[in-house]
């Protein structure tokens, strides 16, 4: 059996699920261990079967002591496992995934120009780090120079702050779970045009619109097999 582990829940979880299905033709027992520790734990009291393979969706953040800590744990039962245990090397997957795009027109944020530098970051990252000589466009390199202390994880998250705000269907609001992967707009508020309802209603279709990109493709076909 092949198994992918995953501290995601709600949407995150039926992300794997839909990819499970639209990628791999339900090959994957996709499992959520709901955090980073119930991965870890799950792992040290796993017997692992010679036929199994685990596949492992840890967002690796390198500014963040905890997170360097479980990687490091992480690791080293990777390397005990014989190639049975594999980490798959994503970075704030989440984010990634669920915050920009098709949000842009269904959210009607009008921000267009943060995907533009979300692309130029992207292309950028080495081993988990920005490499600010392979940024062309000065808007980017400005607005990584706003931070006092940069990475990966504080500019991702703040260009998905840009998109989305404070409201209850943000990526930091109780809504946004629910709304990716069942059949409601993408705001609470139903009657305020900020909304930008989505020509496509139903929750997996608008999950598979996410997943379907060129960038998220490669992705996930890099590395999984």
């Amino acid at each position: 059996m092949k198994y992918l582990w995953t501290e995601d829940t709600g949407a995150g979880l039926h992300f794997w699920q839909l990819v499970n299905q639209l990628f791999f033709d339900n090959e994957l027992v996709i499992e959520s261990k709901e955090s980073n520790q119930g991965i870890l734990n799950s792992l040290s009291d796993l017997e692992i079967k010679e036929s199994d393979k685990y596949y492992i969706a840890f967002d690796y953040v390198v500014d963040n002591q905890d997170i360097r800590n479980k990687y490091r744990l992480l690791r080293s039962l990777e390397k005990k496992s014989e190639g049975k245990v594999i980490i798959l090397d994503i970075i704030c997957f989440e984010h990634l995934i669920l915050a920009f795009d098709n949000l842009v027109s269904w959210t009607g944020t009008r921000k267009a120009d943060k995907i533009e530098i979300r692309e130029d970051v992207l292309s950028a990252i080495e081993n988990h780090r920005i490499n600010l000589s392979k940024i062309d466009s000065e808007k980017t390199l400005q607005y990584i120079a706003g931070f006092k202390r940069y990475s990966t994880e504080r500019v991702m998250k703040s260009l998905v702050g840009e998109l989305t705000e404070n409201e209850k269907w943000s990526v930091r609001g109780s809504l946004m779970g629910e709304c990716w992967y069942k059949d409601c707009c993408v705001s609470d508020h139903l009657y305020n045009l900020r909304c930008g309802k989505p020509e496509v209603e139903h929750g997996s279709e608008k999950m598979r619109m996410l997943i379907w990109s060129e960038e998220i493709q490669k992705i996930i076909k890099e590395v999984i097999v």
